[in-house]
């Protein structure tokens, strides 16, 4: 007996099976579509914008940077929260005055907070163009008046400007030489720079006192003292000098690093012609000096510091010789030779002489070792090209020596003496610096000798 095979079941089409297969997928879309979407603000999603501002105040200016990079929306919404009133006043603090704390410590905590504000910055405008980004600092930052170019009335109280200075470096470092041409074009235009340094540079030497003031504390503080890395600081001095003749570049140097007054910080134009300065008040200079010869930079040959130096040792009249031997001897033995080797080069024994005696006299004052000034001139004297020049400079040095010992004993004997005998104690230790420099020379012959 043949079984038959029951044909009569229902057969579930095919079609149906891939239009239910086709609801799936738009679904499982619809479930990622809306997962990623969560996972931009993942469980800040869910919080009012009121609350998510809420929560912000809990965390510290650092802690918030970090959260910025999330995503673009969590970003978007702490900008908005530095926007607001009460984000703009915590983060945005003003107690530039307030020295409650000892001034170290004030001063270090309030650089630290614009330090990371200066980040939180960065990293929340990372994805706009320079001239954008600086569009939205200075809308937020514009309404600080300490943060301005002439706007706190007392500046040399005031840490305003180091901590816009804190936080610009924080802003553009590892930016690209072109974005922070951009950043100090802006400054300028924002603040008049260059035209206030013009205003200073062609007027003559004091005339304009709060001016230089206000000059010198924009540049050093927002521009200059913040870098780690002297290439940085380079750059940024380049900035300042490069648009201007060298006489303004060295007007300017001496505006920005030269010696002020303690009582008012206003810059001390007469201290380097009328008396011997002190290293303190030399070094600031000295150090910009290094600062441009030093760096690895196109912008600066040799010539072209050396010749800076040269224009400088006259601002802003002819400067003592014995603060022009100071400030060669704190520039560097490769500044100090590379300048007297100009000199040598051009024909200028004499002058060349001279400073070879002050030199000696500076290292007897700051008790250097003055085998080191007897060196420097067995150097020079490589560069004269003959044995006749040789002699001839030798012998300007010996009566560079007689000259000037009698200059000063002529001076001491007038009776025109200053209140604290500067006059006698200068040809004092000239006397000496003369025997001492003549005693390493006379080492140096009989060592040649001996060999």
């Amino acid at each position: 007996m043949t079984s038959r095979t029951n044909t009569n079941f229902t057969l579930i089409p095919n079609q149906k099976y891939r239009r239910s297969n086709r609801q799936f997928c738009y679904l499982s879309k619809a479930f990622d579509s809306d997962s990623q979407s969560l996972s931009t603000l993942g469980n800040f999603k869910s919080l009012p914008l009121e609350i998510f501002q809420i929560i912000l105040k809990y965390l510290t200016v650092k802690d918030i940077s970090v959260l910025s990079m999330v995503s673009k929306t969590v970003s978007q919404h702490i900008i908005n929260y530095i926007s607001s009133a009460s984000g703009s006043k915590r983060l945005l603090l003003q107690d530039f005055h307030k020295l409650e704390l000892p001034g170290w410590r004030q001063h270090s905590t309030l650089l630290e907070h614009y330090r990371f504000l200066g980040l939180l910055f960065k990293r929340c405008t990372l994805l706009l163009p320079t001239k954008e980004r600086l569009k939205y600092i200075h809308k937020t930052l514009g309404e600080v008046s300490c943060f301005k170019f002439s706007g706190c009335a007392t500046p040399l109280q005031c840490l305003g400007l180091s901590c816009y200075g804190m936080f610009l470096q924080t802003l553009t470092a590892g930016w690209d030489e072109l974005e922070c041409h951009r950043v100090y074009n802006f400054l300028c235009e924002l603040t008049s720079l260059s035209r206030k340094m013009q205003t200073v540079v062609c007027s003559k030497p004091g005339s304009a006192r709060k001016l230089e003031l206000r000059i010198r504390l924009f540049c050093r503080n927002v521009l200059l003292d913040h870098w780690t890395h002297r290439s940085d600081c380079a750059f940024w001095l380049t900035r300042i000098l490069k648009p201007w003749p060298m006489v303004n570049q060295a007007r300017l140097l001496y505006i920005i690093f030269g010696p002020i007054s303690p009582q008012d910080g206003q810059v001390v134009w007469q201290k380097m012609v009328e008396g011997p300065a002190d290293e303190s008040s030399l070094k600031g200079l000295a150090d910009a000096i290094k600062l441009l010869y030093d760096t690895d930079t196109k912008e600066w040959t040799a010539d072209d510091v050396i010749s800076l130096v040269d224009e400088l040792s006259v601002v802003p009249h002819e400067w003592l010789l014995e603060n022009n031997a100071r400030l060669l001897i704190l520039s560097g033995n490769n500044i100090c030779f590379t300048f007297m080797a100009s000199k040598a080069v051009n024909g200028r024994a004499i002058e060349l002489a001279r400073l070879i005696v002050f030199l000696s006299l500076v290292c007897e004052k700051e008790l250097y070792c003055m085998d080191w000034a007897v060196k420097m001139m067995q150097k020079v004297c490589k560069v004269f090209s003959s044995p006749v020049e040789r002699t001839h400079f030798l012998q300007s040095v010996a009566n560079a020596f007689a000259c000037i010992i009698m200059e000063m004993m002529q001076t001491v004997m007038s009776g025109d003496h200053d209140e604290d005998d500067r006059s006698f104690f200068n040809l004092f230790h000239l006397v000496h610096a003369q025997a001492n420099f003549h005693k390493e020379v006379l080492f140096l012959a009989m060592n040649t000798l001996s060999t």
